[in-house]
């Protein structure tokens, strides 16, 4: 494994993340299709022998159980200063007030919880999971930096947010000599490439790393287009997945994975390993966050790094992509009601 630095930091991880989201106890979140510790254990285990040491959760997924799934097995498996675990918060953890945002109140509890669930002493990538419009951003971002001056924290990330709101982040916190968020972990694959225009430039000109989720656009990608809906979680997660992948947008889609198989047969490959390869491609990606199921998607995920696409590959992959509709601008509302029917069991405020 040949690993790379975090944006313009010093911190070494390896080209593919594991996303740990996969990782939970199924009565916790995901009866469907997330895997209980005795199930996820081994893909952990797998993966760091792989040479990957980069791990991505959060606090909500599958209500904590992730994070400890994740912590456990690193602390059995792995030697903690050669990993980096990197956590998420500001979605809702329980109900009643001060149970979810970004307020001081809210970061200092929760990254506690976040430390003692992982089983460690601190976070290598703590991360906003969106921005919380109900707080003030010199709050969070105050609060933020405090985390990584009390050690905490090692590192700050953000993720999918609008550009600009973004850039007033950074813009304060160079301006206070706050912590900086030195990542953005953004929604990117070639279904959806509308942070091309904004998003990515700013991150290019700011040094800043990009962590991709959803790499593969919930499967769709790794599949035939009669098959690309085909998958557990693309059936249960209904409502959500429709904010990211517009029923409008289909032809555009459908000569996008038929471009993706082609290229995929002309190389013996798979069409997943040629989505990952075109994300390597680009400048400002990181990592892409693979959230494996089996030891075979973890293996294909690594087998991608050996893939070179060559120019005419990748303008026939693209070519078909037609400008998406703005699931940015949806609502923390409505939001927050795709993920109840996602996740019925979730306490949510």
């Amino acid at each position: 494994m040949h690993y790379i630095k975090l944006g313009t930091t010093g911190l070494d991880v390896s080209p593919i993340a594991i996303g740990a989201m996969t990782y939970g106890e199924p009565d916790r979140g995901h009866p469907v299709w997330s895997k209980g510790e005795a199930d996820a254990r081994p893909l952990i285990r797998h993966a760091l022998e792989a040479g990957i040491n980069f791990f991505d959760t959060a606090n909500m997924y599958s209500n904590g159980s992730s994070e400890e799934i994740l912590g456990r097995a690193l602390k059995d498996y792995a030697d903690r200063d050669a990993v980096v675990i990197a956590t998420k918060l500001r979605h809702p953890m329980r109900l009643g007030p001060n149970g979810r945002g970004l307020s001081r109140k809210a970061i200092m509890t929760e990254v506690d919880h976040s430390l003692r669930r992982l089983g460690t002493d601190y976070i290598d990538l703590y991360q906003i999971h969106r921005n919380d419009h109900s707080t003030p951003w010199e709050e969070t971002l105050e609060a933020l930096s405090d985390l990584v001056k009390a050690g905490k924290v090692r590192y700050l990330g953000a993720s999918s947010m609008h550009a600009w709101e973004f850039a007033k982040a950074l813009h304060l916190q160079r301006q206070h000599g706050w912590a900086r968020f030195v990542s953005m972990q953004d929604h990117y694959n070639l279904l959806a490439r509308e942070e091309e225009r904004e998003m990515i430039p700013l991150c290019l000109d700011g040094g800043v790393g990009t962590i991709i989720w959803s790499p593969l656009a919930r499967g769709r990608l790794a599949r035939a287009w009669d098959d690309a809906r085909s998958t557990a979680r693309s059936e249960t997660d209904g409502a959500y997945a429709d904010l990211l992948y517009s029923p409008a947008e289909e032809a555009s889609n459908h000569a996008i994975i038929d471009a993706v198989g082609k290229v995929a047969a002309a190389h013996g490959s798979t069409r997943a390993q040629v989505a990952l390869a075109w994300l390597r491609r680009q400048p400002v990606v990181t990592a892409p966050l693979v959230g494996a199921g089996s030891v075979r998607q973890i293996d294909e995920a690594v087998a991608s790094l050996d893939i070179e696409l060559s120019d005419e590959d990748v303008r026939a992959m693209e070519a078909p992509y037609t400008p998406r509709h703005d699931w940015q601008g949806v609502s923390d509302e409505a939001e927050l009601e795709a993920i109840r029917r996602r996740v019925p069991g979730m306490a949510l405020a």
